[in-house]
């Protein structure tokens, strides 16, 4: 880890453990600090769970203002500004005067913080899948996507792990009282590293070389057919789905469905949920390792696949009282650890340098937004329909979607001027 792409790695891996870490917790941390930012009650909490979707929305906004820049400037400094503006954020809202004392302002700067940080989100993902992509060794990038992406994972761990230890010193009446300026305190300082371990990496080789040859020719390089980035953005759109349901069912969701299904409501502890997503990790090294030597496409269909034969299943058990939640979460993890670890250099690999973090961000975030930042809701509205049951079959029905739309994947020429092209199938 000590070469340039060793570099460029822990840069791109630790971006993505404090972007994870910062959007988790903020979510964690609605029912602590929603009474003096917002207001007491239920009012409060909903109004402050609405800063969470706003950042979503954002998110893809972001993917086309910001990712323009990454396009355009270089992927190193758009990875720079993503985790100052994360960091900012973070420290901003550990300092924000309560509604007590600010009124109807305090409100007003939460969402604007949200929508500033769902932004910088936005485009943050796709210009590290890109950055990856394009500074990995020949011959290890998936298994560089996947300890890339296994960002995302430790730092929901982190986050768990964070409440864990907030609720142990503070209290949850402590965390109500002021406690939870803490925690966005701690995001703020993991992502001041972050943006130091960042201004340490180089700029893509690839993108440096394509902007010299582009500015040579006038700037014109990037002319080609458009037919193909259309139908790979619809097939990342449409991709994504499946991993993005299954993905919230299980992190988010599972809980609730245990307590819908006459579990008990602690079941599914934080403690218990470090075993499956340290698996999950274990798992994305090792997929990834494989799809470098067998291609992309066929470990991310043979995922989705067994995504799709096994939620259904998993979750049949859990809520029949036969499985216990952590092994149906490991179970269902563990089938999407090769579509999670291929993604990001899968998907950036299909666009051409020149539009590859605006191409491929667009369509993720959309999708990330449409099927995962809605899917705890639909499974709610589901449950308070008493079809809770159901929420399962939609995760494999997405997942099955994402499967057919693997086939939409046309790979560009450029992707095949290396030895190190991904395999078509």
């Amino acid at each position: 880890m000590r070469t340039a792409g060793g570099r460029s790695l822990w840069a791109a891996t630790a971006g993505s453990v404090v972007d994870t870490f910062d959007w988790t917790l903020y979510a964690l941390l609605v029912p602590y600090f929603s009474g003096q930012l917002v207001a007491p009650g239920a009012a409060g909490t909903l109004v402050s769970y609405s800063g969470f979707a706003v950042g979503f929305l954002a998110r893809p906004l972001g993917s086309v203002l910001l990712g323009r820049f990454g396009d355009r400037q270089g992927r190193r400094a758009l990875m720079l500004l993503s985790m100052v503006v994360l960091a900012a954020g973070s420290l901003a809202l550990a300092a924000l005067p309560t509604a007590g004392r600010f009124g109807v302002g305090s409100v007003a700067l939460l969402v604007l913080v949200r929508i500033l940080q769902g932004l910088v989100a936005g485009a943050d993902n796709s210009t590290v899948a890109a950055y990856v992509t394009e500074t990995a060794p020949p011959g290890r990038r998936m298994l560089y996507s996947g300890i890339a992406y296994g960002g995302v994972i430790l730092g929901t761990m982190l986050c768990y792990l964070a409440l864990a230890g907030l609720l142990a010193y503070f209290g949850p009446q402590g965390l109500r009282e002021g406690g939870w300026r803490v925690g966005f305190a701690v995001g703020g300082l993991l992502g001041s590293a972050a943006a130091l371990v960042r201004c340490w990496a180089a700029e893509s080789p690839e993108f440096l070389a394509f902007a010299r040859s582009g500015r040579q020719r006038g700037g014109r390089a990037d002319a080609r057919s458009w037919h193909p980035v259309r139908r790979n953005a619809t097939a990342v759109f449409l991709m994504t789905a499946g991993l993005t349901s299954g993905y919230y069912l299980t992190i988010t969701y599972l809980p609730e469905y245990v307590r819908h299904t006459g579990g008990a409501a602690d079941a599914l502890s934080t403690t218990a949920m470090v075993a499956p997503l340290l698996i999950l990790l274990v798992m994305m090294a090792a997929t990834g390792a494989l799809a470098d030597r067998v291609g992309a496409r066929p470990v991310f269909r043979v995922g989705l696949l067994l995504t799709a034969l096994a939620t259904v299943p998993a979750y049949a058990a859990v809520g029949a009282g036969r499985l216990p939640p952590w092994i149906a979460a490991t179970l269902v993890l563990a089938c999407l650890a090769g579509p999670l670890a291929t993604a990001n250099v899968f998907f950036a690999r299909l666009f051409p340098v020149p539009i590859r973090v605006v191409a491929m961000g667009l369509p993720l975030t959309l999708s990330v937004a449409l099927f995962g930042g809605t899917f705890p809701l639909l499974a709610e509205a589901l449950a308070d329909a008493g079809r809770v049951r159901l929420a399962p079959w939609v995760a494999t029905a997405a997942a099955v979607l994402s499967l057919a739309a693997t086939r939409l994947v046309r790979e560009p020429d450029q992707a095949h001027t290396d030895r190190d092209r991904t395999p078509a199938s």
